[in-house]
C-alpha cells in the first residue's frame, strides 16, 4: 500500500481544522498558507470531505469550514476513504484476479490480511487523538487569525469644486449675462 499526497494532505488539513474547531469557520486559504498545500487542491479535497459529511461549509464573510462531527468521532480511515484513497496492498485491488482470469497470486492472503490490519489501525486513530498529539508537542494555535486591512498612507482628499466656466463659450456667456 502506498499512501499518496491526497490522503496525507487530507489528514493534515483535517488536523489543522481540528486544532481550530473552537474558533469558528476556517478558510481554506488559511490552511493552504499554514500547511503549504495548494488552495485548488484543498478545494478538491474539501469538496469530497463535505460530500462524506466530515466537514461543513459556511459561505460569505467570516465563512469557511468546520468539522461536521466531533473530532473524536472522525477516524483517519474516514478521512482517507472520503478522498478516494485506496487502502489496499494487493496487486489486484482485492478482486482475487492477481494473474488474470480469476487466478490468485501466492501472496494474496498475506496482502489481504495486511489490508484488514491497516484499516483496523486507521479506524482506531481518531482526529481528536491527532489534534491532542499536536497540542502535547507544544503547537501554539492562535485564537483568531488577524485580518489585514488595507490602510492608505495618504489621506483621501475630496476634489475641489471650482465654480468657473469650463470652455470659451461658457466664458463668453458668463460675460454676456453681466
Amino acid at each position: 500500500m502506498r499512501l499518496t499526497t491526497k490522503g496525507r494532505f487530507a489528514v493534515t488539513a483535517m488536523i489543522d481544522l481540528g486544532l481550530r474547531q473552537n474558533s469558528g469557520p476556517v478558510t481554506l486559504a488559511a490552511i493552504s498558507q499554514r500547511q503549504q498545500i495548494s488552495l485548488s487542491y484543498l478545494e478538491q479535497l474539501f469538496g469530497k470531505l463535505r460530500r462524506h459529511e466530515l466537514v461543513e461549509s459556511t459561505r460569505g464573510p467570516g465563512g469557511g469550514y468546520t468539522l461536521a462531527r466531533k473530532a473524536a468521532d472522525i477516524t483517519v480511515a474516514d478521512i482517507i476513504v472520503s478522498v478516494d484513497e485506496p487502502i489496499d496492498a494487493t496487486q489486484c485491488g482485492g478482486k482475487e484476479n492477481c494473474h488474470g482470469e480469476g487466478e490468485r497470486c501466492m501472496t494474496h492472503d498475506l496482502w489481504s490480511a495486511l489490508n484488514v490490519r491497516m484499516v483496523e489501525f486507521l479506524d482506531s486513530v481518531s482526529l481528536q487523538k491527532l489534534v491532542d498529539d499536536q497540542l502535547a508537542k507544544g503547537l501554539h494555535v492562535e485564537d483568531r487569525p488577524t485580518i489585514k486591512r488595507a490602510i492608505s498612507a495618504m489621506p483621501i482628499s475630496k476634489p475641489i469644486r471650482i465654480n468657473a466656466p469650463n470652455s470659451v463659450f461658457a466664458l463668453g456667456n458668463a460675460f454676456s449675462k453681466s
